[in-house]
Parts: C-alpha cells; structure tokens; sequence
C-alpha cells in the first residue's frame, strides 16, 4: 500500500483542476499546466481534494499510484506557488544578466555563452546568484543543470557554477602530499 498514495492532494484557492479521462488540466496564479496520466490509476476530485487510486491490484498499477499522486501534487504546487532552483557562481571575472529569455553567462571561457530559456521558464540574476524559476518542477531542474554544466564546480579552489544547497568537497593542491 502506498504511503504517498493514500494522502490526498489539497487544492489551494485559486487553483482550478479539470479531469477529461486520463488527461488533467492545472490552473492557477502562476500557469496552466496539463498531463496525461497513466491508464493503471484513476483519478478523482471530491470538492477541494485530489484523490488517486490504482485501477486494480497489479504490482504495476500500485507502482504508479504514488508517482501519479506526486506528479499531480508537483502540478498543484507550481502553478499555485512555483519552484526555484539557485545556482552561485564562484570565480575571477565570472558575470551572469539576463536579457529577455536569454541568459547572458561569462565563465571564465573565451567567449560568452548564451543560453535560451525555455518557454514559461525565468532567471533573476543578484551579485553571484541565478534564481531560477518556473510552475513545472521537471523543466527548472533540468534548466538548472544544464545551466551548471557549462562550468561544473572544480575542488581544488571550488571555482564555477554550483547549486546554493551543494557542498563541495575540496581537495588538497600540490603542498598536501608534501612533509612525509
């Protein structure tokens, strides 16, 4: 039985769902999002309340039950509040802006690198932080990391682009090894 499953997923006020079959329709304050769930649960609004079920007792049905119920709940949350993923650039002469859709970045590289944000998808860009956000959780993550690998962070001096939340394990230089 699954635990996320059996929870059901509440729906803010200004939050409308529109159930055709398979296919849910999210709207809300910040976007409209849609997505078609797998046949092997079924789902059902009662009043302000989200609920999903397998359709049967296979272990394929109740393998989607708590995946469908967490799509559905990421739905609800990013239309109504969104998510954000921070990147901190650390390095000599690095620079970010943000013009339009484009994110303008300065790595270190000899040339500029700009990179096209996807539709529904925004940077903000503050001293060495990128903000970056959007009502589809799959598309800011990925947004996220492509962004991070133009210049992953390196452990000796900890220089380039890292998650806000990451640590980076740092390495000893040359002078580690020495005074045996």
């Amino acid at each position: 039985m699954s635990r996320i499953g059996k929870v059901p997923v509440a729906l803010p006020d200004k939050v409308e769902v529109k159930i055709e079959g398979h296919k849910v329709v999210v709207k809300g304050p910040k976007g409209t999002m849609e997505r078609e769930f797998n046949t092997l649960v079924t789902l059902k609004l009662d009043g302000k309340n989200l609920t999903v079920t397998p359709a049967d007792e296979s272990v394929e049905a109740r393998s989607q039950w708590g995946t469908a119920r967490t799509l559905l709940n990421n739905m609800v949350t990013g239309v109504s509040k969104g998510f954000v993923k921070s990147l901190e650039f650390t390095g000599v002469g690095y620079k970010a802006g943000v013009s339009g859709s484009v994110l303008n970045l300065s790595l270190g590289y000899s040339h500029p690198i700009d990179y096209k944000l996807p539709v529904g998808v925004t940077a903000k860009v503050d001293k060495n932080r990128i903000d970056i956000e959007g009502c589809d959780k799959e598309i800011v993550g990925q947004v996220a990391a492509v962004v991070r690998s133009f210049r992953e962070p390196e452990p000796y001096k900890g220089k380039g682009l890292k998650y806000s939340d990451e640590t980076i394990i740092r390495k000893a230089g040359k002078a580690g090894g020495k005074g045996k």
